[in-house]
């Protein structure tokens, strides 16, 4: 007979954690910052609308001005600076804008190595 113990612990090891998780991306900015103004004219118009917009909505903050309330895995020292995060936590970073094409692979690297399902509802 399994006991309520090893059941919840086989219920809750199947339970999706990612799908109730507080997700998304983080990105750390500063005024003057012209890679900044880039991704804004290349990506931010288009980022809300998909899969990857969907599950980590864009936040962003001012490198010198704020602190966000992130367990960073070490200090952001350049802008822009995209951290995806998760439950508080960084998962993945992606430091520089590397131009549109190449942004959009690493940043789908980033939710492939944190195990973070897209959402396909859009």
């Amino acid at each position: 007979m399994i006991s309520l113990k090893a059941l919840t612990v086989v219920l809750f090891a199947l339970t999706p954690v990612a799908a109730n998780a507080e997700t998304y991306l983080l990105m750390a900015e500063e005024d003057g910052c012209v890679w900044c103004d880039k991704w804004d004219e290349e990506i931010s118009h288009i980022y809300p609308k998909t899969a990857e917009g969907r599950t980590a909505p864009l936040r962003r903050y001012e490198l010198h001005d704020e602190t966000p309330d992130v367990a960073f895995d070490s200090q952001v020292h350049f802008t822009p600076t995209f951290i995806l995060v998760q439950d508080g936590l960084e998962v993945g970073r992606i430091e520089g804008y590397p131009g549109e094409d190449f942004f959009w692979g690493l940043l789908g690297i980033m939710f492939e190595r944190a195990k973070i399902p897209l959402d396909q509802t859009g």
